[in-house]
């Protein structure tokens, strides 16, 4: 039998109802809107009796939206059941979430502890990622699951964080596009939550969204002049050096307003649109940190993190995607290779500077030849470009492969005195002779070389990805046993080289962390290839901007090696284990035995035993960086 939709909102509903523990909450006990006001008008867009369909809220961090998506969440469990599907950006993810957000839901709200049986009964329901309740049901899953995406019809949608998910999940497309297919059946009834946290311009959903929105910022009265107007971070000023001073000056009357006016100031607030939406039914909300209710992030400490952050490109942008919440513009203009031919520094190529604690090999497959880059690399992602190797052959042929075997066998000398050997090498095998090279690196079975196919997009949390079973001989039949395939996201390291490539050192002596050294020795036509391409601005088929990366000239083996180069120090735990990892490092460095030593003839260097270096990310609980067969 159809019933009326309740009259009930969700704001109210969690005003009622809703208890916060001290599991989930740092301020436990009943829900009060009255702490965040700017929540309740996004809440109850998603009441059953709204007219929004779908509902976007692009915020900063410590504003309270995941919890108002709980909010809503329960009103759902409580009052308008239906099928719900909630996607986190990886099935890992949506564990977290079930176990940390929906399990303390559920068990400290009295009114639904009594709907969803506990999980440790029988044939209860509940289960990690899925609860039962009388006339619904709500399915957790992650947005990298295609079979999670299409697994169920669901009238309701929560989709968290959505710029993190992936491009393409699984070959099937845009997992949105997937999740809000499965809601179309229910009409004018369903509706979508979309929130997060925005990234990077031209490639954020949630940007995009947004856009498409009628795009309402919450503003509010200044206590002197009582204008009404939305919190911008150029109007929070401070004496340099002292974040104590801060104050917010009103865009009219210019006046300083202190952080304790901050509280009537939310409860006097409220949503405007500043744009006219494409789709009537969709609404969207921006808010950022400048927010956040006292007591929580205060404008004293966003001070003092754009203090900190200044200098630092990667600081930056965390700051403007979580504080602000705005995206990020990547500086994609191809740097000048006049200029970077002119800073080429006096180190020997073939030779390790004193500065480089380790080394990664990238290496481009073309039709008749193998492009080899060696990088070192030192703390805050400093390299110098050691050398540049082009080995003849078809990759169809064993010789070029047999070359590169010897190649990874060479010790590097270092100077001052001992030699160093490459510890990771990617190779791209995303060429003409796929199979052909498959059949190569199985047959060497060097745990150093990871075989890696391109994709594009913009993955940071996850920028290497695998690594993925491929079974394939040279001549294409399939093995039980086989390779092992890393993708990673091209689109990232390349931001990541310009940016370190842009850097400028003004009047310091000293070059600035990630600075990139090339030697006097390299090419001019080398640095060409190394700034082959530009990011531009695109529009895709439904209007929406993006960016994607396209060829200034016709080679671009430089880039390519760079950027595999980049990927194996990310596959060392560079990335992940921070200082950590440079400070073993240093420390083998320093321990290693000093002797003179000469440049390898190739042919007479005998083949290396394996270095401890593991395959895939999954190392023990401690690891940091591995112990060295690479320094002798």
């Amino acid at each position: 039998m159809l019933r009326p939709p309740p009259q009930l909102r969700v704001s109210e509903w969690a005003e009622r109802h809703r208890i916060l523990g001290s599991r989930a909450s740092s301020e436990p006990g009943p829900w009060r809107t009255s702490r965040t006001p700017y929540l309740r008008e996004v809440m109850d867009a998603l009441s059953a009796v709204h007219p929004a369909r779908r509902v976007v809220f692009m915020k900063g961090a410590q504003v309270g939206a995941t919890e108002s998506g709980n909010c809503w969440l329960g009103y759902i469990l409580h009052h308008v059941p239906a099928p719900v599907l909630a996607v986190q950006p990886t099935v890992e993810l949506a564990k977290r979430f079930s176990r940390q957000r929906i399990d303390p839901l559920l068990e400290e709200t009295p009114a639904l502890k009594e709907r969803v049986a506990p999980a440790r009964a029988r044939d209860s329901g509940n289960t990690l990622l899925s609860k039962e309740f009388p006339g619904g049901i709500l399915v957790l899953t992650g947005a990298n699951s295609a079979v999670g995406l299409r697994s169920m019809t669901a009238r309701f949608l929560f989709l968290d964080e959505v710029d993190a998910y992936p491009g393409d999940v699984e070959g099937e497309g845009d997992p949105i596009a997937l999740a809000e297919a499965r809601a179309r059946t229910f009409g004018w009834r369903r509706k979508a939550f979309l929130v997060s946290t925005p990234t990077i311009a031209g490639r954020s959903r949630i940007e995009r969204e947004y856009a498409a929105s009628d795009q309402r910022r919450y503003f509010v009265p200044c206590p002197h002049c009582q204008e009404m107007q939305w919190l911008k971070f150029e109007r929070l000023r401070w004496e340099k050096g002292d974040p104590r001073s801060v104050r917010y000056h009103c865009e009219a009357c210019d006046e300083g307003i202190e952080e304790h006016h901050k509280t009537a100031m939310l409860a006097g607030g409220e949503w405007r649109p500043t744009a006219e939406a494409q789709d009537p039914h969709t609404v969207g909300f921006h808010i950022s940190a400048l927010y956040s209710p006292v007591g929580w992030l205060s404008w004293e400490q966003i001070a003092r993190d754009w203090e900190a952050a200044q200098g630092k490109p990667e600081d930056l942008k965390t700051f403007k995607n979580t504080v602000l919440g705005e995206t990020w513009q990547e500086q994609g203009e191809a740097p000048d290779w006049e200029r970077l031919v002119e800073r080429r520094e006096d180190f020997r190529m073939g030779i390790v500077p004193p500065g480089a604690l380790v080394l990664t090999a990238g290496v481009d497959v073309q039709d008749d030849r193998l492009e080899c880059d060696v990088w070192g690399w030192a703390e805050g992602f400093s390299s110098w470009l050691v050398d540049h190797l082009v080995i003849p052959g078809s990759p169809r042929e064993r010789e070029p492969w047999d070359a590169l075997a010897k190649l990874l066998a060479r010790d590097w000398p270092r100077e001052g005195g001992g030699t160093i050997r490459i510890a990771k090498a990617c190779v791209d095998t995303g060429g003409r002779d796929t199979a052909a090279v498959y059949g190569h690196l199985r047959r060497l079975r060097d745990p150093r070389i990871a075989p890696t196919k391109g994709v594009e997009g913009w993955n940071r949390a996850q920028p290497v990805q695998g690594p993925t079973p491929v079974d394939a001989l040279v001549d294409g039949r399939k093995l039980r046993r086989g390779l092992k395939l890393w993708t990673v996201s091209v689109s990232t390291w390349k931001a990541d080289l310009y940016r370190r490539l842009w850097l400028g050192r003004g009047d310091a002596e000293e070059f600035p962390p990630g600075w990139v050294h090339l030697p006097q020795g390299i090419e001019a036509e080398w640095v060409k290839q190394l700034v082959a391409e530009q990011l531009r601005t695109v529009k895709d088929r439904r209007g929406f901007a993006r960016q994607e990366w396209a060829k200034l000239r016709e080679r671009n083996e430089a880039l390519d090696c760079a950027v595999l180069a980049r990927a194996a120090l990310w596959l060392l735990g560079a990335d992940r284990y921070g200082e950590r990892f440079w400070a073993q490092l240093r420390e083998q460095v320093a321990n290693a035995p000093l002797q003179p030593s000469e440049l390898p003839t190739g042919g007479n260097v005998a083949p290396p035993s394996p270095p401890p270096v593991a395959t895939d990310t999954h190392r023990p609980r401690g690891w940091l960086a591995p112990r060295s067969g690479w320094l002798r």
